[in-house]
């Protein structure tokens, strides 16, 4: 039994909700109440960040739920109210001044002093540090969706926003010898979508990546990101196109972008591997006394399809060389496999059924 439930009323979620629950509630709203959108005298937005700052720290989640938000606040300037944990209420962890995890700060900007009995106060964050703690954590970029483009340079960019008026603190943990530790630069993977006639036949992109940096003085500046993608005819699914810090500046690292290729799905066309399978509809009546059909290639050719009859729902035949382009050698290619998919009629009259148990063996 919690004491309150506000901060879990802010995020939408119960008081028995997992690390999980509330990773997913955040990210919900984060993209709304981002540092960069609103002002820093929302109190919506504040109470948010403050939300998960408390509930996404076990300690300062644990004191919350037996204590109460203002007692966490205030660092327990009066006894909080009688509990199991020890006299006056403390748990036993907060009296001998030892917190689980070796520190009740867990990185970053987040402060702790102390107040009655050596219990830690909360000091809220800066919200463009929690947000940018959470985004690393998750392995995103500017926006909760990853980074913005502007595909072809439209005149209307995704998140547009000028510099920001929050300005960040940012620390580094020194390591024990004393000698400066060197960040870890982080990766955030984009998928990027391409038709089959893209990829069949090679095709540049380019793009725009809104990116955020900081100035001297540690305020947040944007800044656009021009790169171009040059997918070769044949590229397979998977394959990735890097960018060496090109993305958020983190911790005083800039982050690498990594641009991994993915099909759209078509109308016509399945790609496996380097071949390319499609299907052709046949009633059931052609199947068994035959048929013929034209189709087209993903190159715009015209190929003539035809069997004799019957025709089993296994039946394909294979086309070579009508198939992708190979990635590794563009002068050759796989093939184009077509299959037949039976149609059976929805409903049979009792005459007709009649007349294929006389004709059908």
């Amino acid at each position: 039994m919690v004491r309150e439930t506000k901060l879990y009323d802010v995020l939408g979620i119960k008081p028995d909700a997992t690390v999980e629950d509330i990773k997913k509630a955040y990210r919900k709203g984060a993209l709304k109440t981002h540092p960069d959108k609103v002002s820093k005298d929302d109190k919506a937005a504040a109470e948010k960040f403050r939300a998960y700052e408390i509930l996404s720290d076990p300690e300062k989640r644990k004191i919350y739920d037996q204590f109460g938000l203002e007692y966490l606040l205030r660092g327990g300037t009066s006894p909080p109210p009688p509990s199991p944990g020890g006299p006056g209420g403390i748990p036993q962890f907060m009296r001998n001044q030892t917190f689980p995890g070796g520190g009740f700060s867990t990185g970053g900007t987040r402060t702790s002093t102390f107040g009655y009995g050596g219990m830690p106060s909360f000091m809220p964050g800066n919200p463009t540090s929690i947000f940018e703690q959470f985004a690393r954590q998750e392995g995103l970029g500017a926006g909760l969706d990853g980074f913005d483009f502007d595909f072809g340079f439209s005149s209307s960019p995704l998140g547009g926003h000028g510099p920001s008026s929050y300005s960040s603190s940012r620390s580094r943990r020194e390591p024990p010898n004393g000698r400066s530790k060197t960040p870890e630069t982080t990766v955030v993977e984009k998928p990027i979508a391409f038709t089959l006639e893209e990829i069949f036949h090679g095709t540049k992109k380019k793009l725009r990546v809104k990116r955020k940096t900081f100035d001297e003085a540690g305020k947040i500046q944007r800044e656009d990101k021009e790169l171009e993608i040059n997918v070769k005819p044949g590229m397979k699914p998977g394959s990735k196109f890097k960018f060496k810090g090109v993305g958020d500046e983190i911790d005083g690292t800039k982050q690498d972008l990594h641009f991994i290729i993915e099909e759209k799905p078509h109308e016509r066309f399945v790609r496996e591997g380097d071949n390319l399978i499609t299907t052709v509809s046949i009633p059931l009546k052609d199947a068994l006394v035959g048929w013929s059909r034209k189709i087209d290639t993903i190159d715009g050719k015209q190929l003539t399809v035809r069997h004799a009859g019957p025709t089993s729902d296994k039946w394909q035949e294979v086309f070579p060389d009508q198939g992708m382009v190979l990635s590794k050698n563009p002068s050759q290619r796989g093939d184009l496999i077509v299959r037949a998919n039976i149609v059976y009629p929805t409903s049979l009259t009792a005459e007709q059924k009649q007349k294929l148990k006389e004709i059908l063996p």
